[in-house]
């Protein structure tokens, strides 16, 4: 199948990060794609960490992910994109889904080529490194994979800084996933883009799995969204600029590269969550 990143920089501008994702997603569509995964805080993006982004938070059911499902059932598509959900209380939010800390969740929804939620992922590792603390005013979640199929692959999601940690990966692995989805906004700063491709590199060839990471460009965050194959190589990368980049996948190559290096199988440790 056809798969496409689809990467933009996000701003707090609503309504302008909706056209923008919309029009990545018709992008897509007129490929042939079958799935675009979008950035993390596609929705909405504050780089400002003095800002108070509550009131820009929305539910599951609120204007972004209603009109993401719309446009994936309207092109026939498959969409995975990042959003900042409401802390709870709103719209049906509930306190054990956010954690009941009164933060927001950063949160990945998974929608269907109908239009249907099929999951939702909301985040794990919180992004207190390099100067930032973004579990000031986002929750932590317990480790729940969000898993889906979607032809004859398996699909599971993780987030932006979730990607340096191979027990992450190896958790949705141990799931099913035969392919790694990671919305992610990367920070650009020295050496960044090549941590970037390295681990996503590094999570495909140590899970001989695909991984397909989609960051939001600059001057923020780094770009260079990619395709990387269950051997470590770059499929499709999509530069520096907003814009896609896509690439065919197929579960035969899952199957051959896991027959070449059985890794998986040769395991001597389990992942278990804390």
């Amino acid at each position: 199948m056809l798969v496409t990143v689809g990467q933009f920089g996000a701003t707090t501008d609503k309504s302008a990060n909706l056209e923008a994702a919309t029009a990545l997603i018709e992008q897509a569509a007129a490929q042939g794609s079958q799935l675009i995964v979008l950035p993390e805080n596609a929705m909405y993006s504050n780089s400002d960490v003095t800002a108070d982004i509550v009131s820009e938070t929305e539910p599951l059911d609120g204007r972004f992910a209603t009109t993401i499902g719309a446009l994936a059932k309207k092109h026939g598509i498959a969409v995975v994109a990042g959003m900042t959900e409401a802390p709870a209380g709103g719209s049906g939010v509930t306190e054990r889904e956010t954690g009941g800390s009164g933060k927001p969740s950063n949160t990945v929804i998974a929608v269907n080529s109908g239009g249907d939620l099929v999951g939702v992922y909301r985040k794990v590792h919180l992004y207190d490194a390099f100067g930032y603390r973004e579990s000031d005013r986002v929750q932590a979640h317990k480790p729940e994979p969000l898993i889906f199929t979607l032809g004859d692959l398996t699909f599971g999601v993780m987030t932006c800084y979730d990607l340096r940690f191979p027990e992450m990966a190896r958790f949705l692995v141990d799931a099913g996933a035969e392919v790694l989805v990671v919305p992610a906004a990367w920070v650009a700063g020295p050496a960044k883009e090549d941590h970037w491709i390295t681990l996503a590199r590094a999570r495909a060839i140590e899970n001989t799995a695909y991984v397909i990471a989609c960051g939001q460009t600059g001057p923020t965050c780094t770009g260079h969204s990619c395709v990387v194959d269950p051997m470590g190589q770059i499929a499709a990368s999509a530069g520096e600029a907003p814009g896609v980049a896509s690439a065919v996948i197929e579960a035969e190559r899952v199957k051959t590269v896991r027959a070449k290096n059985p890794s998986l199988t040769n395991r001597r440790f389990d992942v278990v969550p804390a």
